[in-house]
């Protein structure tokens, strides 16, 4: 295959082109989503005080490691279909739930913004996993193993979460 010839079959086929597309911008988002969530991941692990915040930011710092492979693993997917992983100029912010609290105290306004990360990341890997479906079994593997992360991850703060309510946090 010439170096201006791309594959053939499956998501590559040339009547799959428009789903390409559809499938590298929904990456494109996956990929922004991870990105800002790595941002807002650190700030979270580094501001919390307190003797409550000690877990939960050794959690998050665990989770940094994860979403930035995550955010790798997609960047090198949309290259593998021929797109363009894009650059810092389009990025567009949209976690204003991850936001540090106002008190550094304030660990749950941090799992909160976890919980609510993390269920945006499910939906949109469940839409990826149900649009690849049947044409990129590929990226469709990729999404469902990321899936199994993003599930784990809502789980643990889940629980945080309802040890923080019990005691009245």
């Amino acid at each position: 295959m010439s170096t201006t010839e791309k594959a053939s079959g499956g998501i590559f086929a040339p009547e799959n082109e428009e789903r390409r597309g559809e499938v590298i911008a929904m990456l494109e988002q996956a990929y922004w989503m991870e990105i800002e969530t790595v941002m807002s991941y650190i700030a979270n692990s580094v501001n919390p005080d307190g003797v409550r915040a000690q877990e939960i930011v050794e959690a998050l710092r665990g989770d940094i490691v994860e979403e930035l492979a995550h955010a790798q693993q997609f960047a090198a997917r949309i290259k593998e279909l021929y797109g363009t992983v894009p650059g810092s100029m389009e990025f567009t912010p949209v976690q204003s739930y991850l936001q540090p609290p106002q008190t550094a105290t304030d660990i749950t306004h941090v799992v909160r913004g976890v919980i609510e990360a993390e269920r945006g990341a499910i939906e949109h890997y469940t839409a990826m996993i149900e649009a690849t479906d049947g044409v990129d079994w590929v990226t469709q593997d990729m999404v469902i193993a990321i899936l199994r992360d993003e599930q784990g991850h809502l789980r643990l703060f889940e629980g945080f979460l309802r040890e923080l309510e019990q005691d009245g946090s």
